[in-house]
Formats: C-alpha cells, structure tokens, sequence
C-alpha cells in the first residue's frame, strides 16, 4: 500500500514539474531570452523603446499611431546573417518562439530568407505581433505586446506598413538618442 502512495506522490509531482517547466517557456519569456542572448552580440543594433517615448514612433504615420497607442512594449533587433549555418541558427530560434502559441498571418520562404509575421490572440484582439525578416545578410524582428485590433494588424501587414515602421524605428532611434535603451 505504501509503494501504490509513493509512487502516486512521485507521479503528481513530476506532473507539477511539467507544468510548471511549461509555463516558464511562454513565448514572451522566449522573446526575453532571445533578446538578452544577443542584445551584446557584435555588430547587433536592439532598442527597446520606454513606454514614455512610444509617442515619438505614433509619430510616424496614422496608422502607426492607431497601432502604438496600445502598445506596452516595443522591441527592435537587427543582427548580422552572413553565413547560411548563423541563417539556419535565426530561422530555427524564430521558430522555436513562434510555434506553439502564435499564428502565423504571412509566411514567405526563399531558401533560407524568411519573412513571417505571427500574431497571439486573446478573445477578440491581438496582444502580441512578431515580425521576423532574414536576407542572409542580416536578420531583424520586430515585437509589439499590447492590445490591437486584427482587422487594423491584418491591414498593416497587408499594406507592408511593419516595414516602413522598421525602417522608421531605424531613422528615430538610431545611435546617440537621448532617453533610449539602445542595449
């Protein structure tokens, strides 16, 4: 009778263990360590901007500042790609984050370019967006946690709009801005 208790106890807790191994690799902890692991790689330009200066970026378009308003945490990061075993590595992480609990809203494979943007949902909006660009060359990504509008991040995606914002972050934020972590 004893064996049949032990062993039940042992069963429950590797099963918290599991449990609790599960939730601690939530894709927002995997966008955390991703991002602490390469923030000081050589040649890595990452900007987390402060929620006090997301108004500066609602200054890039309308429609930028229809999607910034509800945002909680942006985070950029440019990094060098120029050898297909370092593409592979990148692509491999990206989806390593992105598969469980995001969805994929557009994919496009080129050998080993990709450009993917996923999207995690809650209900009715959006609370996350990953957008992730590699051309063998240099690899980025560009994540929003908040609360958007699909129809609004469906269009944007559409329109190509996450590029100009990337682009536009890059023009803002670029080396020597006051107040921001450019880590």
């Amino acid at each position: 009778m004893k064996y049949k208790e032990h062993y039940t106890m042992i069963k429950r807790t590797l099963f918290i263990i599991g449990v609790l191994l599960a939730a601690s690799c939530s894709s927002y902890n995997s966008i955390d360590n991703f991002y602490n692991a390469h923030k000081n790689d050589d040649k890595v330009m990452a900007i987390r901007v402060p929620r006090v200066m997301l108004s500066l970026v609602s200054g890039i378009s309308p429609e930028m500042n229809a999607l910034v308003g509800n945002t909680k945490d942006l985070r950029y990061m440019q990094f060098p790609s120029t050898t297909p075993a370092r593409t592979r590595f990148l692509n491999n992480q990206m989806n390593n984050i992105t598969g469980n609990s995001f969805i994929e809203v557009f994919r496009k494979n080129d050998e080993l370019k990709r450009n993917v943007v996923s999207i995690r949902e809650k209900r009715n909006s959006v609370k996350e967006i990953l957008i992730y660009n590699n051309n063998n060359i240099r690899g980025s990504f560009l994540y929003f946690n908040g609360d958007f509008d699909p129809v609004k991040v469906r269009e944007l995606a559409k329109n190509n709009q996450f590029e100009k914002l990337s682009s536009g972050l890059i023009q803002q934020f670029g080396s020597g801005t006051p107040g921001i972590v450019n880590e």
